[in-house]
């Protein structure tokens, strides 16, 4: 046989293996849609997405002191908890199967450099080495930021009127360095400032924690969604608002150019935040991205399905798994959610 011959044949049967199958012409009755669907171990063995305990981060807020535990008015089940108290939580959720923690600490010093952030003894660092001594398995995420350490509640350094991103960034690297320090085994910048990513990876690889990844913020939202979580890290701006740095609410395109920014920058997984309200972004940075992508299920939405539960407005523990659910759905690999510990206890 003639090389051409044989070329032609290998070009047919390339054709053939990689012709897209026929859209089904079949309908109702051939096609009954709820055969799949008639048993629980049916519907299991078909199921496309799964919650998994774990994919799920577990928040903690951390004060300075001794044997505290003061629970958070609108956050029910959530508290702001000394090391000592922390450390019997860190217990609890470990024995629940949870792999990771994000901390925000609340120091008892605050002041218009966010000196603590990047103290030695900042209350953030000595939380990451007391859960890193005692617990070395659980993943410590260390949220950078600088809302929680400024007498003013913003994110960066107040200059006039608005915020000065180049001098805040200095600050972040600075913070980012020394939780590496302490034991962080990721950085997760939630200031949204400007090449903040770049100036950290650097400021990390530089210092000799090249192997430390960085989860990146990347599309946080000014959303009205935040108010339970600044009660329980005292960090409501005391004038003004987030709206010069944290993103426009109405924006897709935006959200996803700030994703394509974190990860030229260096970011190793990327997130949404809110999570709920902004599933379309998660879905569209599925679609521009192989990187693992986080979801903040944040403050707010914890708090309103706490509340219309408590009512007896609804099912919390299957609304809370739908929800999760969507999230994953959307595109998620990961979630931070104060849902994690009633999850762990109903997925087991």
């Amino acid at each position: 046989m003639s090389t051409e011959r044989k070329s032609n044949i290998y070009m047919s049967d390339m054709t053939i293996s990689t012709r897209q199958p026929a859209t089904t012409k079949a309908t109702f009755p051939a096609v009954r849609m709820r055969r799949m669907r008639a048993t629980s171990p049916l519907r299991g063995l078909v199921r496309e997405t799964k919650v998994s305990v774990e994919k799920l981060i577990y928040p903690l807020f951390i004060v300075p002191g001794s044997n505290i535990k003061k629970p958070i008015s609108s956050m029910p089940g959530i508290h702001q908890q000394s090391i000592d108290s922390m450390l019997k939580e860190v217990e609890e959720v470990a024995a629940l199967g949870i792999k990771g923690l994000i901390l925000f600490g609340i120091p008892e010093h605050k002041d218009d450099k966010a000196s603590q952030a990047f103290a030695k003894s900042g209350i953030t660092q000595e939380a990451i080495r007391a859960i890193k001594n005692s617990y070395p398995e659980m993943i410590v995420v260390a949220d950078t930021c600088l809302c929680e350490y400024m007498d003013h509640g913003h994110c960066g350094i107040v200059s006039g009127t608005g915020i000065d991103n180049d001098e805040s960034v200095k600050i972040l690297v600075k913070a980012a360095i020394s939780q590496a320090q302490a034991g962080a085994d990721i950085i997760a910048p939630s200031d949204m400032m400007d090449g903040r990513i770049g100036a950290i990876r650097q400021g990390l690889d530089e210092n000799g924690f090249e192997n430390i990844p960085i989860m990146a913020y990347s599309a946080k939202f000014a959303s009205g969604f935040y108010g339970p979580f600044r009660e329980a890290a005292e960090s409501a701006p005391r004038f003004g608002d987030r709206t010069s740095y944290q993103m426009d609410p109405a924006n897709s395109r935006e959200a996803l150019q700030e994703i394509e920014l974190d990860i030229a920058e260096g970011a190793d997984i990327v997130m949404v935040k809110p999570a709920l309200a902004y599933l379309d972004i998660i879905a569209r940075a599925r679609m521009i991205t192989n990187l693992p992508i986080a979801a903040y299920n944040v403050s707010g939405e914890y708090s309103m399905i706490k509340a219309a539960a408590a009512n007896g407005w609804i099912d919390e523990r299957r609304v809370v798994l739908e929800s999760l659910t969507g999230i994953f759905r959307a595109g998620a690999d990961i979630i931070i959610t104060y849902h994690a510990k009633d999850v762990a206890v109903w997925l087991s």
